[in-house]
């Protein structure tokens, strides 16, 4: 693509006196109106072989027939311009199609700027200001909505035979139903590959917390070809065990410790909340699970009389905790904790802090995959050491990742 050289922009400059930058704007839309129309009068005379005033030449029966006027959106604002027609109605132009009135690339301009949290009004006015194009809330709307055969499409597309981790959590929303105000959880399903990235599966939108809910979950992802998975990474979500226990039966379950802590932290009072905290981290620091079950009971002997919930909660729940202490530091620092996806629910947030409440539960999902997007595309390298990772959860885990690699 050629462009201008210095002396040709000083002489534009010269020969149309810009006093700021309106005037540079205004000149570049009269080049642009002047150039499609150009491109509209060149691809006429290709079809119909002839030039407007070369009639000599003109070896067909069609001909030329005026004009139609059409108001195009651009990125210079509302810009009028002639379609030329031929006799025959035969002419269909490519530069602007025939039911066409944006060139300007608004709609993905919109999506992004929805995809960043901004309200269809909001968008409404950025767009007016930036590019002097009128689009109402509505249109902001319903331009939106293109996306959702997109997140059908992300949301039942083919997934891995095998995840070496899975974490699942859910953020929680407001949705507005028959101007009831309801409470919605989304559910967010991210998985670790075999080659240590990380990948959004699946968002899913639902009142409450079920096994039968987690039971479609799983299930859902069995469908789309997930055959195992090795560690479920998950904090206290209602009947998801159970659901994993059917549908993954070899999968070990894992409780975030962080979790468990900060609910263990809530029974303690803040004067002790320090020495507390301290003397824990002997359990969970501990190298294996007979040693960490070891300092658990030191700790109810010194505390259970004080704080018995506290130390009770670690005990109902052993079995989701316990799986942690088999696996090596690098593992343990991977399910240590679910930040990964808490970081994922902070992204989440910031998109949707000027939200108080969604108009439907498609709106919510919307924003969402939009988000996610935004993150996967930020996610390209793998885990620190994975080598040394899935070198460890092939000795842990015989026969089930060699397939895979």
């Amino acid at each position: 693509m050629s462009t201008l050289t210095k002396e040709q922009v000083r002489d534009i400059i010269k020969g149309n006196n810009f006093q700021n930058v309106g005037d540079i704007s205004s000149y570049l839309k009269d080049i642009f109106k002047d150039l499609i129309q150009e491109m509209l009068e060149a691809e006429i005379e290709t079809q119909l072989g002839y030039s407007k005033n070369d009639i000599k030449n003109k070896t067909t029966d069609n001909s030329r027939n005026g004009y139609n006027q059409k108001t195009i959106k651009s990125e210079f604002g509302e810009i009028p311009i002639q379609i030329p027609r031929d006799r025959n109605g035969e002419f269909e132009p490519k530069i602007i199609p025939k039911y066409q009135r944006n060139v300007s690339g608004i709609e993905e301009k919109v999506i992004s700027l929805y995809a960043r949290g901004m309200s269809t009004r909001d968008i409404e006015e950025q767009i007016r200001e930036i590019y002097g194009i009128n689009l109402s809330a509505e249109m902001v709307s319903k331009i939106t909505e293109r996306i959702v055969p997109e997140i059908r499409e992300w949301q039942q597309r083919p997934l891995e035979p095998i995840y070496p981790f899975i974490f699942m959590d859910a953020i929680h929303y407001k949705i507005r139903d028959d101007g009831r105000i309801l409470n919605r959880a989304a559910y967010v399903v991210l998985g670790i590959t075999v080659d240590g990235t990380k990948d959004i599966l699946g968002i899913w939108i639902g009142e409450n917390e079920t096994s039968k809910f987690w039971l479609g979950v799983m299930n859902d992802l069995k469908n789309r070809g997930v055959q195992d998975i090795l560690l479920f990474c998950v904090d206290g979500l209602t009947g998801l065990k159970e659901a994993i226990n059917a549908a993954y039966p070899k999968a070990e379950v894992q409780r975030c410790i962080i979790h468990q802590l900060r609910n263990s932290f809530k029974y303690v009072s803040y004067k002790d909340l320090k020495e507390f905290s301290k003397d824990f981290k002997g359990v969970y620091n501990a190298i294996n699970e007979e040693a960490a079950l070891e300092k658990l009971y030191q700790l109810k002997d010194k505390w259970g009389k004080s704080y018995p919930f506290a130390i009770r909660s670690w005990e109902n729940n052993w079995d989701v905790l316990s799986p942690f202490y088999k696996f090596p530091d690098e593992v343990r620092k991977i399910i240590y904790t679910t930040n990964i996806i808490e970081g994922l629910h902070r992204q989440y947030r910031k998109v949707t802090k000027s939200k108080t409440m969604f108009p439907s539960d498609a709106s919510l999902e919307k924003m969402l995959y939009l988000a996610s997007k935004n993150v996967m595309q930020k996610w390209t390298q793998r885990y620190r050491n994975w080598d040394r990772v899935l070198s460890q959860l092939l000795i842990l885990f015989p026969g089930r990742l060699e397939n895979y690699m």
